[in-house]
């Protein structure tokens, strides 16, 4: 992208951004609010950053939140602080790389709240800044970022809420694990069809691919073999993410009215956060924006979708 074209892509941004900024002013109507201070929300990840953004904004609208976060003390401290604000949340330990607190935080769930309404993805890492490309961790990066991502959906989908309006959840992505983006574009033409075409996406090819780049990562292949050339193992990550997104809205199509689950993915941006290095254009507070924009959307909700700024982005 030449000189002016990012300058130009910088001034729409920019617009866009200021055009978000004068839609969250405007009140949301009291018809169109479909939860009360009985709908409960998890989101993961929520002891920092964006996650801590969402927590605070989606508990701001009157829903009862639940941060989870790994760091079970950090955790309980930054819900505190949110407390003393008199927003309605609640701390609880949840590692999603860890099959058993995935299970023990499902089953305190069901026995607090008989469930949820919303899970909010947030949980995640990535180890590289700036122009940093190492894949020395790449496989702790896709453990907790797509894997642990599933573990967590898998083990919560049977304990969301039956309700009128359906049961929400976002997986907070990134545009660098979109398969046709403009300067992280997936090279085997092969696996880019098969991920856009509903009709060969499966469970089976997104752990295929993302066995297939370990495998490259540990034998020293990858990089000739068309994988995103910008954060390379976090991108693959978000990638499985954002298929895996589609994969489960399709599966949980047929679910009858009063027991639907809608599921999607969204961007946050480029967020000053620790995990940019706070090198990003972004506040959390405009990065968690679209978030919580999303999951709280009236009845008819979208399912299967990718967003941005407040608007649909394709994958």
């Amino acid at each position: 992208m030449g000189k002016k074209a990012k300058e130009r892509a910088k001034e729409r941004r920019e617009k866009r951004l200021q055009q978000i900024s004068e839609l969250r002013k405007v009140p949301i109507s009291p018809r169109l609010r479909w939860w009360s201070s009985d709908t409960v929300a998890v989101v993961t990840g929520a002891n920092r950053g964006i996650g801590f953004e969402i927590a605070r904004q989606l508990a701001s609208y009157g829903l009862h939140v639940i941060m989870a976060s790994r760091d079970a003390e950090r955790g309980r401290h930054v819900a505190e602080t949110l407390q003393n604000d008199g927003l309605n949340v609640i701390s609880h330990q949840l590692d999603i790389s860890d099959q058993i607190s995935v299970e023990s935080f499902s089953k305190w769930v069901v026995l607090n709240y008989g469930g949820i309404d919303i899970l909010v993805n947030n949980a995640g890492i990535n180890f590289n800044l700036g122009s940093e490309n190492s894949i020395e961790f790449a496989g702790k990066v896709i453990e907790t970022n797509y894997v642990g991502t599933k573990r967590i959906i898998e083990t919560i989908i049977p304990v969301m809420k039956p309700s009128e309006n359906g049961a929400r959840i976002l997986n907070v992505s990134s545009r660098l694990g979109r398969v046709n983006g403009r300067r992280n574009r997936l090279g085997d033409p092969t696996l880019r069809e098969k991920l856009l075409t509903d009709d060969h996406i499966s469970e089976e090819l997104i752990d295929g691919m993302v066995a297939d780049f370990l495998k490259q990562v540990r034998d020293g292949t990858w990089k000739a073999n068309g994988w995103p050339q910008m954060f390379t193992d976090y991108s693959v990550s978000k990638l499985a993410v954002n298929a895996y997104t589609r994969l489960i809205s399709r599966l949980l199509s047929s679910r009858p009215e009063g027991h639907r689950i809608y599921i999607n993915c969204y961007c946050p941006g480029w967020v000053k956060t620790a995990m940019t290095g706070w090198e990003g254009n972004l506040s959390a507070e405009e990065g968690a924006d679209t978030g919580v924009w999303v999951v709280l959307l009236p009845n008819q909700s979208p399912t299967g979708k990718f967003f941005a700024e407040r608007r649909e982005i394709s994958f």
